[in-house]
């Protein structure tokens, strides 16, 4: 069997994950306000589903990693996010909400394995090359997809019935996921092939370590790896705005007169990245990754400019498309640079800690959004653009530089030793 026979099913257990785990942020407070007609149980709620995703993510990492049996691992997490869901889905609004909460923290502690997880796992699935190149740009869109579908698949289902089917139809793409995790290939298809922070190759995998020390271990890989340094610092700074769009789409939608268009914006953007990543996957798969990534955040910080200085709705809406179009590329270069450059003991470590900085990010940028919302909506929009631009110029900062034909990797190479022993 060639290791790449498992991308059709690596697809089909990511989307399924990943419609879970988008449709979750808003199923479950409209479940908690049809039944309590509290909007701050509902907001209580996802936080707890959303707070664990940064604090499990160095756990499941390293469990990941540890797995003797890989498919039991993801059968047994995936299957845990679908019965956390499916349990809220009864008690919530009817439980004590200490319960629910509770409920809440364990089943958001799975969520995790549906991002980071899965696309730690693709490098099992796919050699290094064109073909990964190609896999990391599918997986890329399989996010945009769902952030689309996933929040309008819960809002139709919610109208036509109640958001509780619409919560259970979550739980089954979870338990789905599970099914089809289950059933992958789980060899490794590139047990080598890190790189060090400037390129050289590093050593083969390490001995086995400590649960303790592998806890540490991904973190230390992306603070002393410049790559991955580059990258998630640049990235984290970037979902800072990103985290404030939706925030600003909506008071700029109001400000144009289309109170209740803010969504129409965020849709554009989704369907931009989906088109940007498939692009990617089509034809730009062989674009090194490290000049991907400052290309796209400085296209999508002056997109977003100009969308600031439009004063046409329908002229914002393409803009906010366009930015989408530099979006998705930006996640399938990250996703690529990660599987590129992360020792492979590690690798899974580094892609849940780097989804869940992200996460955190985005919820600071949030914040930040709503408490400067007096402010005219075109200038928050400019501060976003400003993240994103600033952010391209910290990656070009923090990347190593390339290094002269010829030149010797010793010490490149012992620094990816030192790193190695003593992560």
């Amino acid at each position: 069997m060639r290791p790449h026979t498992g991308l059709r099913p690596y697809l089909a257990t990511a989307l399924l994950a990943r419609l879970a785990e988008e449709g979750m942020a808003v199923a479950v407070v409209m479940l908690a306000m049809h039944r309590t007609g509290s909007a701050a149980q509902g907001a209580f709620v996802l936080t707890a589903w959303m707070a664990p995703h940064v604090l499990a993510a160095p756990l499941t990492g390293a469990l990941a990693e540890r797995a003797r049996n890989p498919r039991l691992f993801y059968l047994g997490t995936l299957g845990g996010l679908a019965a956390g869901i499916a349990v809220l889905a009864a008690i919530t609004g009817r439980a004590p909400l200490p319960v629910v909460l509770a409920v809440a923290a364990l089943g958001g502690g799975c969520g995790p394995v549906a991002t980071g997880g899965l696309s730690g796992l693709l490098a099992r699935l796919v050699p290094e090359g064109a073909d990964r190149d190609r896999a990391y740009a599918l997986d890329a869109a399989t996010y945009n997809a769902v952030s689309v579908a996933g929040p309008a698949l819960v809002s139709v289902i919610a109208a036509l019935a109640s958001p509780a089917p619409a919560v259970l139809l979550l739980a089954v793409s979870a338990a789905g996921a599970a099914a089809t995790a289950a059933a992958l290939p789980h060899g490794r298809a590139d047990a080598g092939g890190c790189e060090s922070g400037d390129g050289t190759a590093a050593p083969g995998p390490e001995p086995r370590r400590t649960l303790r020390a592998d806890l540490g271990a991904g973190l230390a890989a992306m603070w002393h790896l410049r790559e991955l340094r580059a990258v998630t610092v640049a990235t984290s700074l970037a979902f800072v705005g990103v985290g404030g769009l939706t925030t600003t789409a909506v008071l700029l939608a109001g400000d144009r007169g289309r109170p209740d268009a803010g969504g129409v914006l965020m849709t554009a953007l989704a369907l931009g990245a989906l088109a940007g990543s498939l692009a990617v996957a089509r034809w730009l798969r062989s674009f090194p990754a490290r000049r991907l990534v400052p290309l796209c955040l400085t296209g999508a910080g002056l997109g977003l400019a100009a969308a600031a200085a439009m004063p046409s709705f329908t002229a914002q809406a393409v803009l906010f498309a366009v930015v989408g179009v530099f979006e998705g590329p930006l996640l399938s270069a990250t996703l690529r640079i990660r599987a590129d450059h992360s020792p492979p003991g590690v690798r899974a470590q580094v892609f849940t800690i780097g989804a869940g900085l992200k996460i955190s990010a985005a919820a600071c940028g949030s914040a930040l959004a709503g408490a400067v919302a007096g402010l005219p909506p075109h200038l928050l929009l400019l501060g976003i653009a400003a993240l994103q631009l600033a952010a391209a110029g910290l990656h070009r900062l923090l990347r190593p530089r390339p290094r002269p034909a010829g030149k010797p990797a010793a010490r490149a190479g012992a620094r990816a030793r030192g790193h190695r022993t003593s992560g």
